[in-house]
């Protein structure tokens, strides 16, 4: 979907329909969705009076103009209350409206700026917003499917109309920079619904320098006799038991110019999880191909980055492999080494993805990253604890911590922040080795020891963790958040980028 801002009178408009809104408990409508209203000869005003239309969020009341206007349809949306709307009910008004639109017959749309009138909302948010929801909203993923075209319709362009044209070229900026946002995100998603068949290792390095081609990306993959030189032990061990080959995808962006990383962003990369030899029941492991999301969602953001010009040198780090069982496979209290020489001891096979980030942590420490981000569908743990509604964050620097926190809840995403106390690192000692990949006997904390066995890889550098485990997959649209791969992290991560390009 293409989203631009024009100047013009909404009400004048030619498109397949208009959408204006209405907060609740307003009977007389005014600004844009007045004008429309009166070149409807008050069709508008009439259907609030019915009581068919009365402004709560989420209702959406479609009108047929007969000729009044150019446009044949007006679809009026519904705002809620005016204290309670915000940029994100925005962008989720925006995603709801592109679901509301996909149809045979309907292409172009025009929209008014949502909030951005008698709302008092900054325009050019709202213009991102708008950008960000519609995109976001209409993603789905339909590449193996046989469908019609009618279930194949989308919205093919998003109009936002602006009456002063002194505003539009920077809403059109801004709506720019929410399209690409957005891309990003539905990249991610692609990646984590895809089948792991469609979905090697091997095919997510190639889709990734895909990408770095097109962004202009620096492009790097470690190949494992690479990964060996380097004593990847921790990230090797998971491997083993899978017949294609690991890759360690490194994608770099240097927005700033000169030598140093600003931020590493480092993302989970298994293709597809059985557990290994502690092998999970079969119910649901299917949706283990999207044990991914983690590497999948660091280099789209790596890729919004460099589309977006932003002034900061980036890595964007993907440790990628099958954890399989086999007879080759790591066996449960196998010891591996690590990167920077830390044993582990193997307690579990299925807590493997800390397995993996933890040398890819070392390699972003080696590389000379001054903060790392790590992003993660880690635990089952957090879906206990935080449910579908947020994604957990621990770390061990506050300051970065509460900049990624600002930076998510600029994309319309929950987090909390969990302990790390040092009673913590009890849990993770082993007899045998530095450590154990899982938390010794039955005392809880399963997101939080996951944070803890990574912390030590970080070292001394400001790191962050993100268990995204719990809003990873959704069983159905909920505002900007589709029905299966959710895209949770990958705007947050870039929203971070860009902050710190402007420091």
């Amino acid at each position: 979907m293409k989203v631009r801002v024009e100047q013009g009178d909404i009400a004048r408009y030619g498109a397949d329909v208009l959408v204006v809104n209405l907060f609740e408990g307003v009977t007389a409508p005014g600004g844009g969705t007045g004008a429309v209203d009166a070149a409807l000869g008050g069709a508008i005003s009439q259907v609030i009076a019915a009581g068919d239309l009365r402004g709560k969020s989420g209702e959406l009341v479609t009108l047929h103009t007969f000729g009044k206007i150019p446009a044949p349809r007006v679809l009026v949306a519904g705002l809620g209350s005016r204290d309670g709307f915000d940029i994100d009910a925005v962008r989720n008004l925006a995603a709801n409206v592109a679901r509301a639109l996909r149809r045979p017959g309907i292409r172009r749309a025009a929209t008014l700026a949502h909030g951005a009138g008698i709302g008092g909302l900054d325009p050019e948010a709202c213009a991102q917003a708008i950008a960000e929801g519609a995109i976001l909203g209409s993603y789905r993923f339909l590449k193996h499917k046989s469908a019609s075209d009618e279930e194949r319709a989308e919205l093919e362009e998003l109009v936002i109309v602006e009456h002063d044209g002194a505003k539009v070229p920077a809403m059109q900026r801004a709506a720019e920079r929410g399209s690409i946002l957005a891309e990003a995100t539905n990249i991610a998603r692609d990646w984590a619904n895809e089948p792991s068949n469609h979905l090697t290792p091997a095919m997510m390095a190639e889709r990734a320098e895909a990408l770095a081609r097109e962004a202009g990306l620096e492009f790097e993959v470690l190949e494992r006799a690479d990964m060996e030189r380097k004593g990847m032990g921790s990230l090797l061990s998971v491997a083993k038991g899978s017949a294609e080959p690991p890759k360690l995808i490194r994608l770099g962006w240097r927005g700033r110019g000169g030598d140093g990383w600003d931020l590493a962003l480092v993302g989970k990369g298994i293709t597809f999880d059985t557990g290994g030899i502690s092998i999970k029941p079969a119910a649901n492991m299917e949706a283990m191909k999207a044990d991914m999301t983690g590497a999948a969602s660091v280099i789209a953001a790596a890729w919004a980055l460099a589309r977006l010009g932003a002034k900061v040198n980036v890595l964007a780090i993907a440790p990628c492999t099958e954890n399989m069982p086999s007879g080759s496979a790591t066996k449960p209290g196998d010891v591996v080494t690590a990167m920077n020489g830390r044993t582990i001891e193997v307690i579990n096979t299925d807590a493997e993805g800390r397995l993996v980030l933890a040398d890819a942590i070392c390699w972003a420490n080696e590389l000379g990253a001054k903060r790392i981000v790590d992003v993660a569908t880690l635990t089952g743990a957090v879906t206990t604890a935080l449910g579908d509604v947020c994604y957990a964050l621990m770390t061990n620097d506050d300051a970065l911590c509460r900049q990624v926190e600002a930076a998510a809840a600029a994309a319309g995403e929950k987090t909390w922040r969990l302990p790390m106390w040092k009673e913590y690192d009890e849990y993770i000692k082993s007899d045998v080795a530095d450590c154990r990949n899982v938390g010794a006997g039955n005392r809880g904390a399963g997101t939080i020891v996951g944070a803890k066995f990574l912390e030590p890889f970080a070292g001394k550098t400001p790191w962050v963790h993100m268990d995204i485990a719990g809003v990873d997959n959704m069983s159905s649209d909920r505002g900007w958040v589709t029905k299966g791969a959710s895209g949770y992290s990958v705007r947050a991560m870039i929203n971070l980028g860009l902050a710190l390009g402007e420091r």
